[in-house]
């Protein structure tokens, strides 16, 4: 999802295309001019199709944003912030910032997105039925979107993570049982499963010569990878909850003086140590941060005559975390803005760091002893 450029807002919510989209795109486009429109609707010309293809596949991928945006909505009018939504090979997905806190909520949530597709289905199921007797190409145009929006919405309801289907199953155990990860492992479960049968079936379609099973397979393939880091997710953020930073950070981290050269680091701090994060202080009042990656941007040549202070992150710039908080809350402000350690400080005194390693350790010893 990096590789992916920023396109527009819709409701405030930016969307963005993944480089991958245009594969599918095209792929889509090249089917429906030389194959399909052709072969189902006999008779129009050449160009009538490329047209065809063209609006066809772009009216399609705007049905799947269709998907995601009523996500999104009902997501944001919970209170939930969405970070973007981006077109990809598979479709399209909404980058919610945390999970829903009530499993009536989350079914909503997870309901709307099948619905908007069964809708718009509908809809151009009216349109393909009013349209066909003026053109044949006109009527398969519609019949097309038709099935497509009808099967991703059947799709989708699959009762398996990171589906649509899988949260409703999650938001009916998670109701019944009271156990948010529990719900979660058997949604996950369930959508391995899915998985699995997606890639096997794939396969063996793939066997007797037909070449769309190994887009099955690799659907499959894609569905295992969310389904296990969803269950990871539901794991991180059970054990992060309720633990404060003040509990996990580092109070012992390098920290330096905004004069001291460049080359000084280097040979003082990273070498001899293999450190490779400082923060820059006066006393004990954080005034920046510096990574290796902030060294690597600088010109060798200048190191001995530039101060840590001159290529530092500032204070203003930095994420900055408080003893008080929630590590799941911290984590996933890392996430957010892409960085692996945050200053800890309070009423403007540094207190220490809070490392993406500090937070993991501490989850995975948690699961050797069992907890």
């Amino acid at each position: 999802m990096r590789t992916s450029f920023r396109l527009g807002t819709l409701f405030g919510i930016p969307i963005r295309i993944n480089y991958t989209w245009f594969l599918i795109f095209i792929l889509v486009i090249l089917s429906l001019a030389m194959s399909y429109f052709p072969n189902e609707a006999p008779g129009s010309s050449r160009l009538s199709y490329w047209i065809a293809g063209i609006l066809a596949s772009v009216l399609f991928f705007a049905s799947v944003l269709a998907h995601e945006l009523a996500h999104s909505l009902v997501a944001r009018s919970r209170g939930v912030q969405v970070r973007d939504i981006t077109l990809f090979l598979f479709g399209g997905a909404a980058s919610i910032e945390q999970e829903m806190e009530q499993p009536q909520e989350e079914l909503l949530m997870a309901g709307v997105g099948p619905l908007t597709s069964l809708f718009l289905g509908l809809i151009f199921a009216l349109a393909s039925w009013l349209l066909r007797p003026l053109s044949d190409l006109l009527g398969e145009f519609f019949s097309y979107l038709a099935v497509l929006n009808a099967g991703l919405a059947a799709f989708n309801l699959l009762p398996g993570l990171p589906l649509d289907g899988g949260r409703i199953l999650r938001a009916i155990v998670w109701q019944i049982s009271g156990n948010y990860r529990r719900a979660t492992g058997v949604a996950a479960t369930a959508g391995r499963i899915v998985s699995f049968l997606l890639i096997g079936g794939g396969i063996l379609w793939t066997l007797t010569g037909n070449l769309s099973g190994l887009w099955i397979a690799f659907i499959g393939w894609f569905m295992e990878n969310a389904a296990t880091q969803s269950y990871r997710y539901a794991i991180l953020q059970e054990a992060l909850r309720g633990v404060s930073v003040a509990e996990l950070l580092t109070p012992e981290c390098a920290r330096i003086p905004r004069g001291l050269s460049v080359a000084e680091l280097v040979n003082r701090y990273i070498f001899p140590h293999g450190r490779r994060c400082f923060v820059v202080t006066n006393e004990d009042r954080l005034e920046g941060m510096l990574t290796v990656h902030n060294v690597r941007g600088l010109d060798r040549q200048e190191w001995p005559f530039t101060p840590v202070g001159q290529i530092m992150i500032p204070y203003q710039e930095l994420l900055v975390a408080h003893p008080s908080e929630d590590a799941w809350e911290v984590l996933k402000r890392m996430d957010g803005g892409s960085v692996n350690q945050m200053p800890v400080e309070q009423d403007g005194q540094f207190l220490g760091l809070i490392t993406r390693e500090n937070l993991l350790r501490y989850v995975r010893l948690r699961a050797e002893l069992g907890m």
